[in-house]
Parts: C-alpha cells; sequence; structure tokens
C-alpha cells in the first residue's frame, strides 16, 4: 500500500492554476493508494481531492478545517468564495468519515479539524486520519494540546483491527520537537521504519515562496504519515520513504511542501 501526504498550499500565491498541472503530475507518478490532503481548496461544486480523484477512478473525501485561517480579504480575486481544508483520495471506498475539532482555545475562531476515514480495504477496515496543527509560536498551548489530541484518537481502541491505523498530514513538528512526543510515544514514524533520508526536509526555505515566518518549521520535516498497530503487539512494516513534489514541473514547483511517500505492505 503506497501512502502520501501533501501540504497542497491551497490558492495561496497567485500561481494556483500553474501549480494545480504540477499537483496532479506528481500525484499521477507516485501513483498512491492513499493521498492526505492540507490546505485543499473547495469551491464552484467541487474540490481539489475530487479533481485529483477523478482521473484515477479514484474516491475521495474533503472536509473543512480552520487551519491556516481563508485570508480576509483575499489577496488574489480568484481565491473569493474558495474554502480551505482537509481531504483524502482513497484507490478504495471510503466507508465513513468523522471529524474531530482539535483544540484551539489560544487561537479561537473555527477549529482546526482532524478527519478520520474508515476506507473499505480489501483486507477489512482501513482508518485513516488526516489532519493539520497549529504552527505560530504564540499558539504553542494549542499545538501541544492538538498533537496529544491527534494520539488519543489514533489509539482510540474503537480503531482497532487488522490492518494498521494511519496518521497523515501536515502537523507543523518535526521529530525532535516537544510537540511531537505524544506522537512519538504511540506511533511508528514511517519515514524512520522505511530508510527515509535523515537530512531530509518537507518545507524547504530554497522554495522561493516559502513561508519564511514559519521560524519553527522551516528545513524541518514537518509532514508525517505515522501508524500504530491495529493490534496490540502487532508489527508496522515499511518498506520504503521518500520525498515527492521537490522538482519544478514546468518551472513552477508544485506547493510550498514537499510531499511524503511511504511504501507499507499490509
Amino acid at each position: 500500500m503506497r501512502v502520501m501526504t501533501w501540504n497542497v498550499w491551497w490558492r495561496f500565491g497567485g500561481n494556483w492554476r500553474d501549480r494545480r498541472h504540477g499537483i496532479a503530475q506528481t500525484v499521477a507518478a507516485c501513483r498512491p493508494d492513499l493521498l492526505g490532503l492540507v490546505e485543499a481548496w473547495s469551491g464552484a461544486g467541487t474540490d481539489q481531492a475530487r479533481e485529483l480523484a477523478a482521473p484515477h477512478r479514484m474516491h475521495a473525501v474533503w472536509a473543512p478545517s480552520g487551519l491556516p485561517p481563508e485570508p480576509d480579504p483575499a489577496e488574489y480575486a480568484d481565491q473569493a468564495g474558495i474554502a480551505i481544508g482537509i481531504g483524502l483520495v482513497s484507490r478504495w471506498p471510503i466507508r465513513a468519515t468523522e471529524l474531530t475539532d482539535l483544540p484551539n482555545p489560544q487561537r479561537g475562531g473555527v477549529p482546526p479539524r482532524a478527519l478520520l476515514a474508515t476506507v473499505d480495504h480489501p483486507a477489512g477496515p482501513l482508518h485513516v486520519i488526516t489532519a493539520c496543527t497549529e504552527w505560530e509560536p504564540r499558539y504553542a498551548a494549542d499545538h501541544r494540546a492538538q498533537c496529544a489530541a491527534l494520539a488519543d484518537l489514533a489509539t482510540d481502541r474503537r480503531l482497532d483491527g487488522d490492518l494498521p491505523v494511519l496518521l497523515i498530514g501536515d502537523l507543523n513538528v518535526a521529530p525532535d520537537q516537544p510537540e511531537f512526543a505524544p506522537l512519538a510515544a504511540t506511533m511508528t514514524d514511517t519515514w524512520v521504519a522505511g530508510g527515509g533520508d535523515p537530512a531530509a526536509v518537507t518545507l524547504d526555505s530554497a522554495v522561493p515562496f516559502a513561508p519564511v515566518e514559519a521560524v519553527k518549521q522551516l528545513d524541518r520535516r514537518i509532514d508525517h504519515i505515522l501508524a500504530r498497530p491495529g493490534r496490540p503487539g502487532s508489527p508496522v512494516r515499511v518498506e520504503k520513504a521518500f520525498l515527492a513534489g521537490h522538482h519544478p514541473i514546468a518551472d513552477v514547483l508544485p506547493s510550498d511542501h514537499y510531499a511524503v511517500v511511504t511504501d507499507i505492505p499490509l
């Protein structure tokens, strides 16, 4: 099973139409069975998850989330009326979905959300959580609480089964930062387990439109595919881990983040 997660940078930057083609080409080249999307757009009767799923006859779900907040006022005309959210594209049917609000008492407003999808995998129900968490240092308590809430959700015993439980997305934290601790204590970092480059970063300051204000996240691996066994004592095996979307397509990088891809045998 190939799993991919990518922060696709909504319609920021004024070049989303050019980036749209690079995102689609990268996904087509990687051929993921599961694709988690962060900062994915929705509007005009469709959404980015469905757009990416359609050419491959895959299944998709999208949900609104409060991170990042939509710019107000809009920075570009084609942002107006377009929502920001999270999504999942799946090779197998999505049987059920559940949204969980993550704690945000410091920031307030629309909360960030975790999208729990139950995928109808041939080997049984496969639970996949897609999420994005806080990044601003002034909301550090929110960030810690959100990572802890995701660890609790991912280890909820009602998700037990024959297949691993996956948590994927832009968590805005590197494995060596304290906010990651509850996740490290309960889940396997598939990047490490799959032999991914220890020096890899997913938010690279070399990207021309990198968010220089993200001082805690720049030049770190902050996008993750985490897994825990479906049953206590079962192993989580990973065959391979690599980055995608880190080369320009038609002279444009597809996003300000690189995608993470791992191969998990079931």
